[in-house]
């Protein structure tokens, strides 16, 4: 017998919060630098070494690996957007805070897991406060050093939350980090939209 979904957990960038390298980025140096570190090949590496604080690393010893493959110039670059970090969080995702409302209404109990550097996490509560209304607990895989997609982080959520995997539902934007959960036996989707989110919850009976 499945049981009434009654928990969703939501990954926080592309999800909760539209995060974007280029808004922190751009004014500040050359657009065509710019553009090659926000690419999708990312040929500066700012992508992997943000990935290993994501997973626990420290920024002061990143760094010093970093200078070395990258040079000074880019060294800058990168520590000016770390420091800078909430200016790569201009807005919530549009429609997220009227779908968390809704959620808090019909007594879906919210939860947070993220890939995010325990030492730039704060960032996300601090700029953006609402959230805090609305999710019980949040995991973060810098703090925890645990990483997505990995079953592991899955695991710790549901034992920390006290929750059962058939009765939790689990958005995220990256489509690993979806089928992760979904092989530890959460009801996944991939996130596009909060619209998308509700049509979503839908096909679970929940209805809001």
């Amino acid at each position: 017998m499945q049981l009434a979904v009654n928990n969703v957990i939501f990954d926080f960038c592309g999800v909760l919060i539209d995060w974007q390298a280029r808004a922190c980025l751009e004014g500040a140096y050359d657009q065509v630098l710019v553009d090659k570190i926000c690419a999708d090949d990312d040929p500066y590496g700012f992508y992997h070494y943000e990935d290993r604080m994501d997973a626990g690393e420290d920024f002061k010893d990143l760094i010093v690996e970093y200078d070395a493959e990258y040079g000074d110039e880019l060294t800058q670059v990168f520590t000016y957007y770390i420091e800078h970090y909430a200016d790569a969080l201009p807005r919530l995702m549009p429609g997220i805070v009227e779908l968390l409302e809704d959620l808090q209404r019909n007594n879906i109990t919210i939860w947070g897991l993220t890939n995010w550097s325990h030492e730039t996490f704060h960032v996300a509560f601090e700029k953006y406060p609402i959230l805090a209304q609305y999710l019980k607990d949040t995991i973060v895989s810098g703090v925890e050093k645990m990483h997505k997609p990995n079953a592991d982080i899955y695991e710790l959520a549901l034992s920390r939350f006290q929750i059962r995997p058939e009765e939790t539902v689990f958005f995220d934007d990256t489509a690993k980090n979806v089928v992760g959960a979904q092989q530890v036996g959460i009801h996944a989707f991939k996130f596009t939209t909060a619209q998308q989110a509700r049509k979503d919850l839908q096909q679970l009976g929940i209805n809001l």
